[in-house]
């Protein structure tokens, strides 16, 4: 298992990855700017892309784990957590993210990294609040 930035050449392998999941192309463009600024890392094994995570650094001047992607057939293999950790790097005191109430797998990521419940925000999706979740880092 290899973590390490996006490069150019890998956009298409990730947003085939990501239309696989969501089951369009919509976030061709967050994808591609997320390689471009240097703010998207890659998970590959056997040389083939089987994970991602774009992150920023736009909530209220903190990094915020914006989207993680993980192929269907390889998840609960550690891929979501290890990228989680490489991104701990490039934040200085606090690490955000966030998932929808419905998402029992994402909360338990969270816990299990130490990441702990910060607030709650309604009506992204409607009935399923988004937990918002921070790391205190040392």
């Amino acid at each position: 298992m290899e973590i390490r930035h996006a490069k150019m050449n890998d956009c298409e392998s990730i947003v085939i990855l990501d239309s696989q999941i969501i089951d369009s192309r919509i976030r061709e463009h967050l994808i591609k700017s997320s390689i471009e600024e240097n703010r998207c890392l890659v998970c590959e094994i056997n040389k083939r892309i089987v994970g991602f995570l774009i992150y920023h650094k736009f909530f209220f001047g903190h990094l915020f784990i914006d989207l993680i992607i993980v192929s269907l057939e390889m998840r609960r293999l550690g891929i979501a957590k290890n990228l989680m950790k490489y991104v701990e790097f490039y934040s200085e005191r606090k690490l955000f993210s966030s998932t929808n109430k419905s998402n029992i797998k994402m909360q338990k990521v969270f816990q299990s990294l130490g990441y702990i419940k910060s607030g709650f925000i309604d009506h992204l999706d409607e009935g399923d609040p988004e937990i918002i979740y921070v790391k205190l880092l040392d």
